[in-house]
């Protein structure tokens, strides 16, 4: 049998061991936050590069347009379309490199690295619970 004092021990520790584990768990929970912050900065800063390179891509599109277009009408003739031709290809082809490098650059998704971290956190606190259970 377990005497009174005994008892008031083994509620006094099973206290103080929910009291860590809850102190512990508010821990992981801020450090769970601030992985999230650190993670969309660096997703942010990818992004804005990828975005970058996508505007970059409009520019050099519509500077094909707009310079190119009216040098093939004023110089039509002779090898001066050539000329006109060639740069347009330059900037749609700069314009397409850049466009597909944003492409293949750009991530949108949710940051995995917490969604993970956060489901360890979950099967931990899990596994606290049931063996203090026991």
């Amino acid at each position: 049998m377990i005497s009174a004092v005994q008892a008031k021990k083994y509620d006094e520790s099973s206290a103080q061991l929910a009291s860590d584990i809850v102190e512990s768990a508010q821990q992981l929970v801020r450090l769970e936050i601030e992985l999230a912050k650190q993670e969309v900065k660096e997703l942010a800063i990818r992004n804005g590069i990828a975005i970058g390179a996508f505007a970059v891509a409009g520019v050099f599109a519509l500077l094909a347009i707009l310079v190119a277009l009216p040098v093939l009408l004023v110089v039509w003739i002779d090898n001066h379309t050539l000329v006109a031709i060639i740069w347009l290809a330059l900037y749609l082809v700069i314009a397409l490199g850049l466009a597909l490098f944003g492409r293949f650059r750009l991530q949108i998704q949710p940051p995995q690295k917490t969604i993970r971290s956060l489901k360890e956190t979950r099967e931990w606190a899990l596994r606290q619970i049931s063996s203090n259970n026991k």
